[in-house]
């Protein structure tokens, strides 16, 4: 049977918060064996009187506004001392039928859970809340994925650091081992502060990510900005002195990475999760603008990274020469390494490796890579030095099969590609072979996610000229078009199925994503990707041999890369769209092996892995 569960909810004026909190939870709540308890926090308007209507709630009367901590405090004290607490603003509306249940089971699935809170959602559909996080470097809260579109990232149930309490489910031993909130606070870090508490006496704090409530955000003090900013300081000077040596000794190594994060480039996105993951699996991490002239980011880089976490990154300074240092970016910046013990981490798309990125490599103390293909081709192109792989990962909470994607009115079956307009991504390739493989009366329709970075090229101008067939498949373009990481998982999960029929890769992250969203794909059966393309989980394109590199880029020069088979990208693109269960089986097969196996949190974990080994 499960346990009794006491709903304590701090009201202070403003009663059509509290009558929209009450009739939300009296319509979607399983009250059996459930005690609603509504702490009047000395309210002056019309509170008191509406509250004695409700028969099902059971009403504490305080003899003034004492303020949230002690408010919430007199209500847990109030309740059942067998029952767990739910902590619930009365600014919450609650919109999902079974949501106790939901997080009545994330608290019991395991003896060491003790806190749980939920996905909280502004009135507009932008998440509010995820879990929070506080930076020893700052102080400050953060609440992770708030304003971001809600899609439905964050769905699975994660272990956080701390959760705010508009929301918090309390299992009964967590209140007996650590007590109420602490009194310290009268509003404001009470929340984290009790997490940090309960993870002192073996607790965890998770999210249940199939919840999702309303939170409207009206504060006691909005109203009152110098009362609001009074009681903040003042919380936050009696964290500072509870918490900031605590937190700071969870950096258990220390690393230096010098990159790009500033630019609309898929590598500096790349590395702004890297980062975190590794800032967040204790690795404290500086960072730094690795390029200028001469390199392919010739440019300063913009101020502020838009992201708390990372600002706090980039604003530590590990002094002139850090213990260890990683460049990542070309081999032909490795000389920009200024750290004691200096690593070079790079990728290519081709089947080895420039001459100066060579001999660069060769004056670091280690190479990284994230996948054997570049590992073999660094070998094969002279580098003496070791090589060790480090793979990418993928974002699991934004790119997964819960996601909500975006019904196709016409009810095509939709092939997503999304890459850059280039040689090596071999668009005359992708289009021509779709178009000729399918009739533009059948069911089906290529959508191509384009990056064209070269002014110079008008793609408009090289489609025209491949001379498509009206009649044959139809192709739809977004050119130019950037999304956030939250409308990239609507992108990807509005489609069926994903091709990549490039060239050669470095690691293909789209591709990923794609992956990780529970696509089916077609990927060309060569390059860095190979790491995790496999045929259990994904259609391997054939490639007829490799063919000397043709392209703009000097890196390739004398190198080789892939020749994808036409005749094989056809019978894929028949096979996926004529056997949709099949297909939609290795999608759902790739989706569980991202989520397993790829993960940022496990990239960290691996270069966490490696520098213990070289002391740092």
């Amino acid at each position: 049977m499960p346990r009794p569960v006491t709903i304590v909810i701090l009201c202070w004026n403003h009663w059509d918060l509290t009558e929209r909190c009450l009739a939300t939870l009296h319509e979607k709540t399983d009250r059996s064996g459930v005690t609603v308890l509504a702490v009047d926090n000395g309210s002056t308007d019309e509170t008191p009187s509406r509250l004695r209507r409700y028969d099902w709630v059971r009403v504490l009367t305080l003899p003034g506004n004492l303020g949230f901590v002690r408010g919430n405090n007199a209500g847990i004290a109030a309740a059942d001392p067998k029952s767990d607490v739910v902590l619930l603003n009365n600014d919450i509306e609650i919109t999902q039928d079974g949501w106790l249940d939901e997080m009545r089971r994330a608290a019991h699935a395991a003896p060491d859970v003790g806190v749980v809170g939920c996905r909280l959602a502004f009135p507009d559909g932008r998440l509010a809340h995820a879990g929070t996080y506080i930076l020893p470097d700052t102080l400050w809260g953060q609440q992770i994925g708030s304003q971001e579109k809600d899609v439905n990232q964050y769905a699975a149930t994660r272990d956080v650091e701390g959760i705010v309490f508009a929301c918090a489910y309390l299992k009964r031993e967590v209140l007996d081992a650590v007590g109420g909130l602490s009194e310290e606070y009268e509003s404001y870090f009470e929340d984290t502060d009790f997490c940090l508490r309960a993870g002192v006496k073996g607790f965890r704090t998770v999210v249940c990510g199939a919840v999702t409530l309303v939170h409207r955000e009206h504060g006691s003090t909005d109203d009152a900005p110098a009362t609001f900013s009074r009681l903040f300081q003042a919380s936050r000077a009696v964290f500072r002195r509870r918490w900031k040596t605590v937190l700071a000794a969870r950096y258990t190594r220390a690393l230096h990475w010098q990159t790009i994060l500033n630019f609309p480039t898929g590598y500096a996105m790349s590395m702004r999760c890297l980062l975190r993951a590794l800032d967040e699996g204790g690795v404290w991490t500086s960072y730094e603008y690795v390029y200028g002239p001469g390199t392919a980011f010739p440019v300063p880089e913009p101020e502020g990274l838009r992201d708390h976490r990372l600002d706090a990154i980039a604003r530590r300074r590990p002094g002139r020469r850090p213990p260890v240092s990683v460049v990542h970016a070309q081999g032909d910046v490795f000389r920009k390494n200024r750290g004691r013990y200096r690593i070079g981490y790079t990728v290519l798309e081709v089947d080895g490796f420039p001459q100066e990125w060579v001999r660069q490599s060769n004056t670091m103390d280690e190479l990284w890579v994230p996948s054997s293909f570049n590992r073999d081709g660094m070998l094969h192109s002279g580098v003496a030095k070791p090589v060790h792989v480090m793979p990418l990962g993928v974002d699991a909470d934004h790119f997964n099969t819960s996601i909500r994607g975006v019904p196709n009115p016409n009810g095509d079956f939709v092939f997503l590609a999304n890459f850059e307009w280039n040689e090596r991504k071999a668009p005359p390739l992708l289009l021509t072979v779709f178009n000729q493989t399918f009739r533009a009366s059948e069911p089906v329709l290529l959508v191509c996610k384009v990056l064209n970075r070269n002014r110079e090229r008008d793609v408009t101008a090289e489609v025209r000229a491949l001379g498509l067939r009206p009649a044959g498949g139809r192709i739809a373009f977004l050119l130019n078009r950037e999304y956030s990481y939250p409308e990239m998982g609507m992108l990807y999960r509005s489609a069926d199925g994903y091709v990549s029929a490039s060239r050669g890769e470095g690691w293909d992250m789209p591709l990923m994503e794609a992956m990780a969203c529970g696509l089916p794909a077609i990927a060309t059966d060569w390059g860095a990707h190979r790491e995790y393309v496999h045929d259990g989980i994904a259609y391997p394109l054939r490639i007829r041999g490799l063919v000397p590199a043709v392209s703009s880029n000097p890196c390739y020069e004398g190198f080789r890369w892939a020749d994808p088979d036409p005749e094989h990208l056809a019978h894929l693109f028949r096979h996926v769209f004529e056997h949709r269960e099949e297909a939609a089986g290795k999608g759902r097969r790739a989706a569980a092996e991202m989520a397993a196996r790829w993960t940022w949190d496990r990239a960290a974990r691996r270069i966490a892995e490696r520098l213990d080994k070289i002391g740092a």
